[in-house]
């Protein structure tokens, strides 16, 4: 396993060690020692598993407030998607910036997203499959839906065209609307 690390460490590409034989493939999705040593430390409380039939579906750009605000581990098992995380961090330098990340089954790679970053991902294939661990239960009632066209942001997404998104993620709130109201911010 290698990893690169972005935003100081809170978000964090990790590259794992695929095996390949005439049956198929492994690798480890999950092990607490070594994500103990890239300190990624706590413990999941959930796994979740995202079916997405069609290419060009869109999924956030979400996070949750405290005291329910999630640090998650994003892995695609089949397929592959554009992984969007946003800095929510007020006091830093790369505040309301955002990185892009392509994720492939074939690839085995994983991203850690720490709990002050909003994170969302575009399909970029036909039935792809999303499993991502939580380290804090779901809440409807501290969830945020930033909008995913936001211009302040300038996202670049791959395919901007003919997107399929929850009736949710259409009413999300601008990036500047969100940090204006402190009872939408972390």
């Amino acid at each position: 396993m290698n990893f690169k690390n972005y935003f100081n460490g809170r978000i964090l590409l990790i590259n794992n060690k695929k095996l390949n034989d005439k049956r198929g493939s492994f690798f480890e999705s999950y092990n607490f020692e070594k994500l103990n040593n890239l300190n990624i430390k706590g413990k999941f409380y959930q796994d979740n598993i995202s079916i997405t039939k069609k290419r060009g579906t869109l999924r956030g750009l979400h996070y949750q407030k405290r005291p329910f605000s999630q640090n998650k581990l994003i892995t695609v098992v089949q397929g592959k998607i554009q992984d969007i995380v946003i800095d929510l961090r007020k006091n830093s330098k790369t505040f309301g910036k955002y990185q892009s990340f392509i994720m492939s089954a074939n690839k085995s790679n994983q991203l850690y997203v720490s709990n002050h970053f909003a994170h969302g991902f575009l399909t970029l294939e036909n039935n792809t499959i999303v499993t991502y661990k939580v380290d804090k239960k779901y809440s409807k009632k501290h969830e945020i839906t930033i909008l995913w066209s936001d211009k302040g942001l300038k996202i670049k997404w791959h395919n901007k065209k003919n997107l399929i998104l929850s009736e949710k993620d259409k009413l999300g709130l601008n990036f500047i609307e969100i940090f204006k109201d402190k009872n939408l911010y972390l």
